[in-house]
């Protein structure tokens, strides 16, 4: 009988330490979540809510499994090279090849910096007035500062405070809309392609599958210190990396899907087309009540600091990555590739006439660079050469490349689509 009650105990132990340290590894797929919650996202889901309702919550869900397996495969990356995807690409790519892919990374990071950024300085225009030119100048120097911490466990903090905000944000925001459950069910798993829907879709893609990410993630992995010569350690590294990935990536489905849900509730049942940010708080407010609008500019605020955060020091890692060299905001190739995305979206904004399509057209960019990211990291995690024992199966590299045709035939169809 004692015995029985000790094991029972020793299980329970067991379990509750298992827990523990699984909570442990929690952080790195947060960076990477909330860079696909970001002011980009926010355009390219309401849009997509506001014309077609519920029709396009199947992209979400197709994107965020994509999503899961590519940062799932890229985070091996890190884990079993030491390298993350930009010091791969510059190590084991011909110098052309390596800094054709770069720049095009370079060029995909500054179109992210630039929709968080300008997302940031819409919200604070909502909040306080301040007119988006300033308010972009304003964000881009808090984002700086924040970086300037050199710090992954802190930025990580001020990361999880910031998605939890625009979480809870969104969940007040759905209480107070009617959703029909059943049909928001069906289309999250049943494709559709609308007429004139096709820059839409592509513009969820490219806010969910973000190129940037993939070269964040295969870094941030890093910043938990192991052994990496101890392959029981590297093991148990990519046991509790998928769990950190699932977990974290399904909180960006959940928040996507809600920003949808609710634009379809708010707006496409009222037949109201919405084309700026700004209108989407000016109309929630008689729909929904004063608090809505408040509370959907605040969580537009947060989204922007904290995406913008991770979008430079994707750029950060990505510009060190091309000279052989891991992300670190005192080295001096680190810094460059941070300013360089800061200033470089800040300085398109100015030229922008219309925020909102400037928005969608940063991710549809994103899109249009992602077959290149994807293509260039299967390659490198099924070298046997790269990766060693950890090099991809035949049936992941199927997956993995399927994926990329995936993108690919989705970008030339947006292309056929515009041209006609």
């Amino acid at each position: 009988m004692f015995k029985f009650i000790k094991d029972i105990d020793d299980k329970s132990y067991k379990a509750q330490y298992g827990v523990l340290e699984a909570l442990k590894y929690i952080g790195p797929g947060l960076l990477v979540t909330v860079g696909f919650i970001d002011p980009g996202n926010w355009a390219s889901n309401l849009a997509a809510g506001a014309d077609y309702g519920y029709t396009l919550l199947w992209m979400v869900t197709l994107s965020t499994i994509m999503l899961i397996i590519l940062q799932h495969n890229v985070a091996h990356l890190g884990i079993s090279t030491g390298l993350c995807l930009s010091e791969a690409i510059s190590t084991h790519m011909k110098p052309k090849t390596s800094k054709l892919i770069l720049f095009s990374a370079m060029v995909a990071s500054i179109s992210t910096s630039l929709a968080e950024i300008l997302g940031g300085a819409i919200a604070l225009q909502m909040l306080f007035k301040i007119p988006i030119k300033i308010g972009a100048i304003l964000c881009a120097i808090l984002i700086f500062i924040l970086l300037l911490t050199n710090s992954y466990k802190a930025i990580e903090k001020f990361i999880i405070a910031f998605v939890s905000i625009i979480g809870l944000s969104f969940l007040y925001e759905l209480s107070l809309v009617y959703i029909d459950w059943p049909q928001v069910l069906k289309s999250s798993v049943t494709p559709a392609f609308p007429k004139g829907s096709m820059i839409v879709i592509m513009s969820v893609l490219g806010a969910v599958v973000m190129p940037h990410n993939l070269f964040l993630h295969s870094e941030v992995i890093q910043s938990r210190q192991w052994n990496k010569e101890d392959e029981k350690i590297i093991k148990k590294q990519l046991k509790y990396e998928f769990l950190d990935t699932l977990f974290s990536m399904g909180i960006g489905w959940a928040i996507n899907s809600a920003m949808i849900i609710l634009a379809a509730s708010a707006f496409f049942k009222s037949g109201v087309s919405v084309e700026t940010l700004e209108q989407s708080k000016n109309l929630l407010e008689p729909l929904l009540g004063k608090h809505a609008g408040i509370v959907f500019a605040v969580a537009l605020l947060f989204a922007g600091i904290s995406s913008t955060t991770t979008s430079a020091m994707a750029a950060g890692s990505i510009f060190a990555g091309a000279y052989k060299e891991p992300f670190d905001m005192k080295d001096n190739h680190s810094k460059l590739g941070v300013l360089i995305s800061i200033l470089g979206a800040t300085i398109i904004i100015f030229f922008i006439s219309n925020p909102f399509k400037g928005l969608i057209i940063s991710q549809v960019i994103l899109s249009i660079q992602l077959p290149i990211t994807i293509f260039s990291q299967v390659f490198l995690t099924s070298s046997e050469k790269v990766m060693g024992t950890h090099a991809n199966s035949k049936w992941t590299k199927f997956i993995l490349y399927l994926l990329g045709i995936i993108v690919t035939v989705l970008n030339i169809a947006l292309v056929v689509n515009i041209a006609l």
